[in-house]
């Protein structure tokens, strides 16, 4: 279910942003919830699979929003999420679509409505902040507007980071962010593989989700992560990198980004060592 994070997009996620205007929620019959299970099911494979129009397709297709607040939160969250994924697989494509700020503004939305509704749920700030993070990139020659970004922004992660700071989605999202930010200001390689290393240490000690709309994702992310780490750290991994790929692979075979744009330049480094 998740991101293709090329090394354009590591970028992208040194910096993050806030809250878009909400639009007005629409009422009617509400979905079923075994309904709502089976797209969000769909979504999840949609974002691995790389299928942008079928991402945009369901996230439309998780409407009305429940009165529930409890069951809102969560559809709202995979709105989101298909929105946010939908940026995220097209920052992968050549050449890049120009709806991705369209993208990632309707995932803002999505998020910061599924926090209005249950303040506790602590997925949908990640999300947010991942997806402002993008936003972020996308302006980053309009300092001005990054740092007005980035004064919205961190209330999100400050927030999560309190409420959950073991949360493997989360230091999925921080990982590229330390990746990215110099020694002085806690950053560099090595702390981003830790942040990995926890993460994946802390996704492997959940219990299995008795809700399906609960947010589970984060072992093969977390793998990918590492695998595109050990492949562009100033002094390559290829062995561990080709690992860590493998292992994805292996939870989630048709993986698009990994299948057919990680993998092969793993390969292609190694090819160039023989």
């Amino acid at each position: 279910m998740l991101v293709q994070a090329a090394p354009l997009v590591f970028a992208a996620l040194t910096l993050l942003t806030a809250a878009q205007t909400r639009p007005e929620v629409k009422r009617g019959a509400d979905l079923p919830r075994d309904s709502i299970i089976h797209i969000v099911t769909q979504i999840q494979r949609a974002d691995y699979e790389g299928d942008r129009a079928a991402l945009k397709s369901f996230h439309d297709e998780l409407t009305p929003i429940p009165e529930d607040n409890r069951l809102a939160s969560r559809v709202l969250y995979w709105r989101g999420f298909a929105m946010w994924r939908r940026a995220i697989n097209g920052f992968n494509e050549t050449p890049t679509p120009n709806d991705l700020e369209d993208d990632l503004t309707q995932a803002v939305t999505d998020f910061k409505d599924a926090i209005a509704r249950d303040p506790a749920f602590v997925e949908p700030k990640i999300g947010a902040a991942s997806s402002l993070g993008y936003q972020m990139y996308i302006h980053r020659k309009d300092q001005a507007r990054v740092q007005e970004l980035f004064q919205q922004s961190s209330p999100l992660l400050k927030d999560a980071l309190a409420t959950d700071p073991n949360n493997p989605r989360l230091l999925w999202v921080l990982g590229p962010i330390r990746w990215s930010s110099p020694p002085e200001r806690g950053g560099g390689q090595d702390k981003a593989f830790d942040l990995y290393n926890k993460g994946l240490e802390s996704v492997r000690r959940q219990k299995p989700q008795g809700d399906p709309l609960e947010p589970s994702w984060g072992e093969p992310e977390l793998l990918m992560n590492l695998a595109w780490s050990n492949l562009n750290r100033t002094t390559p991994d290829l062995k561990a990198a080709e690992e860590n790929a493998l292992a994805a692979l292996k939870i989630i075979p048709y993986w698009h980004y990994l299948r057919d744009i990680l993998m092969p330049q793993i390969r292609a480094a190694q090819a160039k060592t023989h």
